[in-house]
């Protein structure tokens, strides 16, 4: 049995690999997070790893605080770069596959259109040049390895997007949502059932791919797609990004391209609304 190991277990995308895992009985999940394995200790990583000798690993974890990294770089650093470099050298040196999860925030967001993996990253925020940093010493370090470029990420774990605009919706009466930035949705168990469908299946081909649902929309559409589904009241209005300032520079467009990974896994990414309807019917059942 295949020792797989998880790191960020307890964020948005690991929960929902917990959640999967039970249908893969061929592998051994070994689920950690930032207290049995910190990736700002490279020690404790070099360590940890050799114990638990993995013959996959799947990296989940980041530092993900877009705005609170504009001050703390050297931290976002070492967790999304650093970190990922020595996971990188240590899969590669034992001969364990790697798959690593990125964002589109290494992109500026200039792009008329979707994004693919061959565009050339500008990143614009501290995030994203760590992101980045870390995609890089990823495939120098260890070449057969699989990075993940994803978006908006939201669960019915952790905080995201979708449980801050329901809770608001309940408080307020209307609510100003950015209009002008433009990309589609990833609802975690299905970026979860992707890379669990890459780890069972058949071949392995390494490099960089895209996966997010599939759909063109703004945050502000998104918002009211959550107001509809939810059965909310709250009046929603459209505002620009520049009435809503915020520390680290988002990308105005960010649509990923999806092509390869259909292309390469038949991968086929799910309708973002579809997927939100899903989600949002075990988060109001729950409640």
């Amino acid at each position: 049995m295949k020792k797989v190991l998880v790191t960020g277990a307890n964020g948005q995308l690991g929960s929902e690999i917990k959640v999967l895992a039970a249908h893969y009985p061929q592998f051994d999940f070994i689920f950690t997070d930032i207290e049995d394995f910190p990736l700002d200790q490279e020690e404790v990583i070099i360590s940890n790893f050799k114990q638990i000798e993995p013959a996959i690993v799947i990296n989940c974890a980041a530092y993900t605080a877009v705005d609170k990294a504009e001050t703390d770089s050297i931290t976002a650093d070492k967790i999304n770069h650093l970190a990922i470099a020595t996971l990188a050298s240590l899969s590669s040196d034992s001969g364990a596959k790697l798959v690593h999860i990125s964002t589109d925030y290494v992109f500026d967001g200039s792009s008329p259109i979707a994004y693919t993996e061959e565009d050339q990253p500008n990143p614009k925020s501290v995030y994203g040049v760590t992101k980045l940093a870390g995609e890089i010493a990823c495939l120098k370090n260890c070449p057969q390895s699989i990075i993940i470029r994803t978006a908006w990420v939201y669960s019915e774990f952790g905080n995201n997007f979708v449980k801050t605009m329901l809770r608001l919706m309940t408080e307020r009466e209307s609510l100003g949502v950015v209009n002008d930035q433009v990309g589609s949705p990833t609802y975690a168990a299905d970026l979860a059932q992707v890379i669990l469908t890459i780890l069972a299946g058949p071949h392995w081909e390494s490099g960089v791919y895209h996966y997010s649902n599939a759909g063109e929309i703004s945050w502000f559409q998104f918002a009211q797609d959550i107001k509809e589904i939810g059965h909310k009241t709250c009046d929603i209005k459209g505002i620009p990004a520049s009435s809503y300032p915020t520390p680290a520079e988002r990308p105005a467009y960010s649509l990923l391209d999806k092509s390869k990974i259909k292309k390469v896994y038949g991968i086929e990414a799910i309708d973002y609304k579809e997927s939100l309807r899903i989600m949002m019917a075990k988060l109001l059942k729950d409640q």
